[in-house]
C-alpha cells in the first residue's frame, strides 16, 4: 500500500537499503515526532490486545450462553447462580473457559511460528489492515451468534488479528528509538484493564454481552487510525536514549562474527545468523514461557473453580471481577518500565509457578476464608506477568544489534502464546477432573 501522509512507509521487512543519513530535524519537530509515535504504539497496544482481553472476559458468558426464545443476548448479565453440575462442589460450566482461550491462543500460535519464515515477505499496511478487520469481526460474530462453537470461531478471529498485530508492531518497533516499546508494552496493559473493565462495567450496568460487545467496533478503526494517521516515518535508526548507559554492561546476544555478516545490510537473515539469535534469546524466551504458563493455568483453569458462594457476587460477576483485577495488575506493571527495570526474568517465573501451586491447592482443599484474598493474589499475579513481559522485550531490544532487532522481537513473541496454549491444554482435562469431584 502506498504511503499515505503522516503513516510510516510500508517496509517489507525484507527491504533497507542504505540510504544517505538525512539532516537532522529541528528539536521541535523531533518532539513532536517523538510524542506522535509515543502514542501511536501505546494506542496500537491497547488496540491490538483488546479484543483478545475481551473474548476471555467474557468466556464464562460465551459458554453459558442461556438464551430465551428470541432474546438478543447470549446470557442474563447476572443470572442467579445455579450449578451446572449437581455432583459437584464447584459451579462449573460444561466446558472448562480453557476451551475459549485455546480459541483465543492456538491461531496467534501459529501465526508466531510461522511469522519468522515468511511473514516478513508481506508488508506492514496489509498486515495491519488484515488485523483490523478481524478483530471487528470478532465483535460481530460472537455478538450475533446463536451458538457455542460460533461464538468460538468468532474468538478465532480476535486471535488472528492480536497474534498477527503482535508480530507486525514489535517487528515495527525495531525502526524507532527502543523508548517505544515501554509504551506498546503499557497500551498492551491497558488493553487487558479497559477490556476487562468496560466489559465488567457494562454489564454489570445491565447492558447484554451482546450490545456491550458492539458498543466496542470503534477500537479496530482507532487501531487502523493510530498506524496510518498518527505514527511518524520512522528515520535513520536511533534507537538510543535513556537506556544507552545500560548496554555497555550487556552481554550481545550474539558474537561479533555473527554479527559482522551483514552490517547495516536490510538483506535477509541466514538460517545460521536466525539459529543463532534464537538460542541467544532462550534465556529470555524460557522464562517468559513459564510464567505464561503459570498464569494462564491460574486464569483459565481455575478462576472458574474459584468460586465463593458467601459473597454478594454471583459466579459470573467474580469471575469478570478476577479478570479484571488481573489486567490491573498487568497494566500497573507494563507500564513500569522507567521506576523499575529486571534483567533476571528467571525471579518472576518461580514467583508465578509458586502462585499457581497455591491457589491450585486452594482449588483442592478450600481453605482460603474470603474472596477478598483471592483478588490480592490475583493483583499479584498480573504485576509479575507485566513485568515479565515488558522487561524481557526491553532486555532483547538493548542486546540486540540493528540488522538482528526485527527478527528477535517477532521471534521472542512466541514465548507468551506458547505458554498460554500449553496452559490450556492442560488446564481442560483439569476442569473436566475438579468438577467431577462431590
Amino acid at each position: 500500500m502506498g504511503g499515505c501522509a503522516g503513516s510510516p512507509p510500508r517496509l517489507s521487512d525484507s527491504e533497507g537499503e542504505e540510504t544517505e543519513p538525512a539532516p537532522r530535524p529541528p528539536l521541535q519537530d523531533s518532539q513532536g515526532a517523538h510524542w506522535k509515535n509515543a502514542v501511536g504504539f501505546w494506542l496500537l497496544g491497547l488496540c491490538n490486545n483488546f479484543s483478545y482481553v475481551v473474548m476471555l472476559s467474557a468466556a464464562h458468558d460465551i459458554l453459558s450462553h442461556q438464551r430465551t426464545p428470541g432474546n438478543q443476548s447470549h446470557v442474563d448479565p447476572d443470572p442467579t447462580p445455579t450449578s451446572h453440575n449437581s455432583s459437584s462442589r464447584f459451579d462449573c460450566n460444561p466446558v472448562s473457559t480453557a476451551a475459549v482461550l485455546l480459541a483465543d491462543i492456538l491461531p496467534t500460535l501459529v501465526i508466531k511460528l510461522l511469522a519468522p519464515l515468511g511473514l516478513h515477505l508481506l508488508p506492514y499496511s496489509p498486515r495491519v489492515l488484515t488485523s483490523g478487520i478481524c478483530a471487528a469481526g470478532s465483535f460481530l460474530l460472537v455478538a450475533f451468534s446463536h451458538s457455542v462453537p460460533t461464538s468460538l470461531c468468532g474468538v478465532v478471529l480476535a486471535s488472528i488479528s492480536s497474534g498477527l498485530g503482535e508480530v507486525t508492531f514489535l517487528s515495527l518497533t525495531a525502526f524507532y528509538p527502543r523508548a517505544v516499546i515501554s509504551y506498546w508494552s503499557s497500551g498492551t496493559g491497558g488493553a487487558g484493564l479497559l477490556g476487562a473493565l468496560s466489559y465488567l462495567g457494562l454489564t454489570q450496568a445491565g447492558l447484554s454481552p451482546q450490545h456491550t460487545l458492539l458498543s466496542m467496533l470503534g477500537i479496530p478503526a482507532l487501531l487502523l487510525a493510530s498506524y496510518f494517521l498518527l505514527l511518524t516515518s520512522p528515520g535513520p535508526q536511533d534507537p538510543g536514549g535513556e537506556e544507552d548507559s545500560d548496554t555497555a554492561a550487556r552481554q550481545p546476544l550474539i558474537n561479533s562474527e555473527a554479527s559482522e555478516s551483514k552490517p547495516g545490510s536490510g538483506s535477509p537473515l541466514s538460517l545460521q545468523e536466525r539459529w543463532t539469535v534464537f538460542k541467544g534469546l532462550l534465556h529470555y524466551i524460557v522464562p517468559l514461557v513459564l510464567v505464561y504458563f503459570a498464569e494462564y493455568f491460574i486464569n483459565q483453569g481455575l478462576f472458574e473453580l474459584l468460586f465463593f458462594r458467601n459473597t454478594f457476587l454471583t459466579h459470573a460477576q467474580q469471575y469478570r471481577w478476577y479478570q479484571m483485577l488481573y489486567q490491573a495488575g498487568v497494566f500497573a506493571s507494563r507500564s513500569s518500565l522507567r521506576c523499575c527495570r529486571i534483567r533476571h526474568t528467571w525471579v518472576l517465573a518461580l514467583l508465578q509457578c509458586l502462585n499457581l501451586a497455591f491457589l491450585l491447592v486452594d482449588v483442592w482443599l478450600s481453605f482460603l476464608p474470603s474472596i477478598y484474598l483471592i483478588f490480592l493474589i490475583i493483583v499479584f499475579e498480573g504485576l509479575l506477568g507485566g513485568a515479565a513481559y515488558v522487561n524481557t522485550f526491553h532486555n532483547i531490544a538493548l542486546e540486540t544489534s540493528d540488522e538482528h532487532r526485527e527478527f528477535a522481537m517477532a521471534t521472542a513473541c512466541i514465548s507468551d502464546t506458547l505458554g498460554i496454549s500449553l496452559s490450556g491444554l492442560l488446564a481442560l482435562p483439569l476442569h473436566d477432573f475438579l468438577c467431577q469431584l462431590s
